[in-house]
């Protein structure tokens, strides 16, 4: 088994035929089937079930799929550390949902040091990547936050990545709306006065269940949904359609996505911890230890 081998069976996995997985990678359809039944041979499994409508995964080869993504990930890690033309250059990584102020720790920290050569990298993604991110290395640490709905299971999986969390504040919900919107001078209002506009979240369509959702108010049944990924669209969607979002209130003048966003206290309560997180017994690096002392001048707990 090789790392070749592996990437193949994921590019298959992700594609809608034998054929097209072959054009992507750049080999010929018999070459690629080869490769794959020569590890399956070697392993002992059917990964795929070939059948004349095209080829599915199996039981087996969906464990192996989910292993073989961990494994490429990490040797991602080391060939961009070690192999990549920046090699050479100081690294950096932080993993984050979507909160100004990890943004603006991360700034600091790249200001802080004068170094010739570097590879800095932010990475304002989804609640699982953050957790994955971490786990595997791809970010020394990252930030994460938890409501009252789902903070056993948040700390669970927290136990069982080996990450350990540490709480820099808590935040109670706020709905975020433009401007001109008929409630922005509100200083108080409940969610079911806003359940004739959109409620804009940040999407964790990967995810099976609520409880990764990164917003307060997880589990409440919102009558019109819209989702999105990125921030700067999710700004401008409640911007052009009157919606809203859920937010833990910290609004920054400074924040270019943000301007023009007012907050207003929700009426309903479910408070957001809201922390960093490392690998369990890794020692931190200068830019992390700097980048750690950066998130505690937040710090209120």
């Amino acid at each position: 088994m090789n790392i070749n081998q592996i990437k193949y069976v994921l590019t298959v996995a992700n594609s809608p035929s034998m054929r097209e997985a072959a054009t992507k990678l750049y080999v010929s359809q018999p070459a690629l089937s080869a490769s794959i039944s020569e590890l399956e041979n070697e392993l002992g499994i059917m990964i795929f079930e070939r059948t004349n409508k095209g080829i599915t995964l199996t039981d087996e080869g969906r464990e192996f799929v989910s292993y073989a993504k961990k494994a490429v990930g990490q040797y991602e890690i080391l060939e961009n550390r070690y192999l990549s033309k920046d090699s050479d250059k100081e690294h950096f990584s932080v993993s984050t949902q979507h909160y100004t102020f990890s943004i603006d720790a991360f700034t600091e920290v790249v200001n802080q040091f004068d170094l010739d050569k570097y590879v800095f990298s932010i990475h304002e993604t989804k609640t699982r990547n953050v957790l994955e991110d971490v786990r595997t290395m791809k970010s020394e640490i990252g930030i994460i936050s938890f409501s009252e709905a789902n903070e056993d299971v948040l700390k669970k999986i927290i136990k069982e990545y080996h990450l350990e969390f540490v709480p820099l504040m808590k935040r109670e919900a706020y709905a975020y709306v433009w401007e001109g919107h008929e409630f922005a001078d509100r200083d108080e209002i409940s969610l079911e006065e806003l359940q004739d506009y959109p409620c804009v979240l940040f999407d964790q369509s990967d995810d099976s269940n609520f409880y990764l959702t990164e917003e307060a108010m997880s589990d409440y049944d919102f009558e019109k949904i819209i989702k999105s990924d990125d921030r700067a669209t999710s700004m401008e969607l409640i911007a052009k359609l009157d919606g809203y979002s859920i937010g833990s209130g910290m609004l920054s003048a400074d924040d270019v996505i943000l301007k023009g966003m007012v907050g207003i206290k929700l009426k309903e309560e479910d408070t957001l911890t809201i922390g960093y997180i490392t690998r369990k017994g890794n020692a931190l690096s200068t830019y992390g230890k700097a980048y750690v002392a950066e998130l505690l001048k937040y710090k209120e707990l």
